[in-house]
């Protein structure tokens, strides 16, 4: 992959207020806006014109990111991307969302049939990315486009996604994404098998490149010890777990510990119990990496 050199221009002079992006010779244009600077972007051109947009924010009970994925074409009032934002900010169904990340073109060149296209792509990497939880309540119609054109969109929309990640939001990464681990055999997983009281355990965890992803099939031990602190016995709570102690979906935790003490319901360090196919624990693969750097 080659490096990116992206513009990052602080249009209130402060990196919490309205951000414009560009990337070297990419036609787009990206800004995010907080909710609360919506009215005073008025004056931006960019925004009149045609364009896709996403909604990020959180939700009240259980703080899981949302995003909602939209378009917006140009009006003969001369409203645009911005007319449409303002439309949400008035719905009370929309009250979620905090920021708006809105991409347009520096020529103005999106019609319909493009920005239906990316609301559609974009819709469709976020939902299989498992990420976030995507509020669109229908998946948008791709429209038709011909290969060429289809070519052209994907280019834009690969600049987008690094824009949209450099802010922050990892809607389009699985939590999957492998993290390269150096060793002998090559293997990035890491596993739990153990026998519990009668249960047997048997959990595979990912390295990555934001912390470690407890892998859905993992056979997770069914009760916990009282001294299990409240954030992993709530994120116990949260996710689904059939009757068998069979995780049913990608868990992450940020370092190896947590992840070990979700599995096995009892405090211990992960860097001991985590092991490669070869026997290594985590600890032993992070020496020899440290060995060989």
């Amino acid at each position: 992959m080659t490096g990116k050199t992206i513009n990052y221009y602080l249009m209130d002079g402060t990196p919490s207020g309205c951000i414009k992006c560009t990337i070297g010779t990419w036609a787009g244009v990206l800004y995010r806006i907080p909710r609360t600077e919506l009215e005073r972007c008025k004056g931006i051109d960019h925004l009149n014109q045609s364009g896709t947009y996403f909604l990020f924010g959180k939700e009240e009970d259980t703080d899981e990111n949302t995003v909602y994925i939209g378009q917006a074409g140009a009006r003969q009032n001369g409203g645009g991307i911005l007319q449409r934002l303002r439309e949400h900010k008035r719905d009370t169904d929309k009250d979620y969302w905090t920021e708006a990340v809105v991409f347009t073109t520096s020529a103005n060149y999106f019609g319909l049939t493009e920005i239906s296209w990316l609301e559609n792509y974009f819709c469709s990497l976020a939902k299989n990315a498992k990420r976030y939880i995507v509020k669109n309540g229908n998946h948008p119609a791709p429209g038709n486009v011909t290969m060429e054109k289809e070519s052209e969109l994907e280019e834009f929309a690969e600049y987008a996604k690094i824009v949209i990640g450099f802010l922050g939001h990892k809607v389009f990464e699985p939590l999957d994404k492998p993290y390269p681990i150096q060793q002998e055999s090559g293997n990035v997983l890491l596993y739990i098998n153990k026998k519990s009281r009668g249960q047997n355990i048997h959990s595979t965890c990912l390295r990555t490149d934001e912390g470690f992803v407890v892998k859905a099939g993992s056979i997770i031990k069914m009760s916990f010890a009282d001294d299990v602190p409240l954030g992993i016995k709530k994120k116990r709570q949260e996710v689904g777990i059939d009757d068998n102690g069979v995780l049913m979906e990608d868990v992450l935790f940020k370092s190896p510990s947590p992840a070990a003490v979700f599995v096995l319901g009892f405090r211990v360090s992960g860097y001991n119990v985590w092991k490669n196919a070869d026997g290594k624990t985590l600890r032993e693969i992070e020496a020899y990496e440290a060995a060989v750097s």
